[in-house]
């Protein structure tokens, strides 16, 4: 009986899992059992259950210390559920800006799409609570297998078949280089808890083979070169909203999960890291950028971009500070608007012209200056144009790494924020100054990409000035 008692008490600082663990029941009984008429409640149904979701999530207080449970495998703070927070905000906007495509072209299927998209929300809950390498590979992969399934959506088209395939071989191979490096840390440490591991790394030659093992591992979950070429092919191949989630949910849980390990299981020898991770954001950084002006479809444009963000991302982890942590967080949460803004822009112009090429953009603000200058906005906050969201987040993050003597890697990065800016402005002219034979039509937008837009746009250009977010953040970062 005790025994029992003491199982189900480990589920009790779970909250955030139980409760989308419930949401996902709702989903998948309401999908199986809703006869064809009821099956047209079904989207706004999932949303809004997702919607009390999120909002559970904000009532929730531990404490500004560490809770854990099931022996320390899980482990939960503010700052995690903080971000935690942060994804379900993420998820609730890509569900708002995918209900026009679930509505029209994935009516059949718009329950499948709820229910896995929440399924690798769950798996990110996991990777970021994780306090053992074992519950850490366990959230990866439930975040990673119904992703490939996403991708692969769209089973009319043969390059969302080819994204996936591409995307889950990809997947598989880095699984098991990281399963090889989980592997030789525990053969070399004899334990997967983070913390027994930070008493045993002795930065020795297996050990640090190990290390890197794992970090390839994470880099292509992170998108990191060269680790990234996956990347282009399945943002272009995939459904728009998939994209949008795998962009910005996936890459920002995977940095968390990835700085919260170095910190704990190897922070005592933090040279055996930094200096690699130092040569990654470096190449990562410029390589995002170089291959982003070629672009010029716009998703694998904005799959570059994302590259070079999270080489910027990883400017908070290779600080290894609380304020690292805390710059990291904000730069995940401004990019979040930021990036499904672009791309809320994007899935609503493809799914209603068909056009994703720079070039259908010519001339878009004679049609639609609406989205024109949302559109504007997110290039310009992703841009680091000073007031943006966007601006701030490279602020505190460049101040970050800055703060730990890292000029030159802080130098490289502002070079390559200047190279950014300029294929940025390159969709700003798009749609401003050039002329279309051919523009695309005007576009009257459905009610959920309105809300969706609208609270993106606020949040590229009102969250740089309230400093009480960056202070609450800072206050709970360990």
């Amino acid at each position: 009986m005790d025994m029992i008692k003491e199982f189900y008490s480990g589920f009790s600082i779970m909250n955030q899992e139980v409760s989308l663990v419930l949401v996902l029941v709702f989903i998948l009984l309401a999908d199986l059992f809703l006869g064809e008429k009821g099956k047209k409640y079904l989207q706004l149904s999932a949303i809004a259950a997702f919607a009390l979701n999120v909002v559970y999530g904000f009532t929730l207080t531990i404490g500004s210390t560490y809770e854990d449970s099931f022996a320390g495998m899980y482990v939960t703070s503010d700052m995690h559920i903080l971000v935690k927070n942060i994804l379900n905000i993420g998820t609730l906007l890509v569900f708002f800006f995918a209900h026009y495509w679930n509505e029209h072209e994935n009516k059949t299927q718009s329950g499948e799409f709820y229910f896995l998209t929440l399924s690798t929300l769950l798996g990110m809950y996991l990777m970021i609570s994780s306090g053992n390498f074992l519950l850490f590979y366990i959230g990866l992969e439930t975040a990673s297998i119904p992703m490939a399934a996403m991708v692969a959506f769209n089973k009319k088209a043969q390059e969302s078949a080819e994204a996936a395939a591409k995307y889950i071989l990809t997947a598989a191979f880095s699984s098991g280089v990281m399963l090889f490096g989980i592997s030789l840390i525990y053969g070399t440490c004899g334990t997967l808890y983070f913390t027994g591991v930070t008493q045993a790394f002795q930065a020795e030659p297996l050990q640090v083979m190990a290390l890197i093992f794992f970090m390839a591992g994470m880099g292509f979950k992170i998108s990191l070169v060269p680790f990234h070429l996956w990347t282009a092919d399945t943002y272009q191949g995939a459904p728009t909203a998939v994209t949008a989630y795998l962009s910005v949910m996936s890459k920002g849980a995977a940095a968390f999960a990835f700085l919260c390990i170095l910190q704990k299981a190897f922070q005592n020898y933090p040279e055996s890291w930094q200096n690699i991770l130092w040569w990654i954001i470096v190449v990562t950084i410029t390589v995002g950028n170089l291959f982003a002006i070629r672009q010029k479809n716009l998703k694998r444009f904005l799959a570059f971009s994302s590259i070079s963000q999270a080489g910027y991302i990883m400017l908070g982890v290779i600080a290894n500070t609380a304020q690292g942590m805390t710059a990291t967080v904000f730069y995940i949460f401004i990019y979040l608007f930021t990036n499904l803004a672009a791309f809320g822009i994007i899935s609503n112009i493809e799914n209603q012209t068909g056009k994703v090429g720079m070039d259908d953009y010519n001339g878009l603000y004679k049609t639609n200056p609406k989205l024109a200058v949302v559109m504007m906005l997110a290039m310009f906050s992703l841009g680091g144009i000073p007031f943006f969201a966007g601006f701030f987040s490279k602020f505190f993050i460049f101040l970050a790494a800055a703060q730990q003597g890292l000029y030159l890697l802080v130098f490289i990065a502002l070079l390559n924020t200047i190279i950014s800016l300029f294929y940025y402005l390159l969709v700003v002219k798009a749609m401003f100054i050039e002329t279309s034979d051919d523009p695309i039509k005007p576009i009257k937008s459905d009610a959920m990409t309105v809300i969706g837009l609208a609270i993106c746009t606020i949040g590229m250009i009102v969250l740089g000035f309230i400093s009480p977010i960056y202070e609450y953040m800072t206050s709970i970062s360990f």
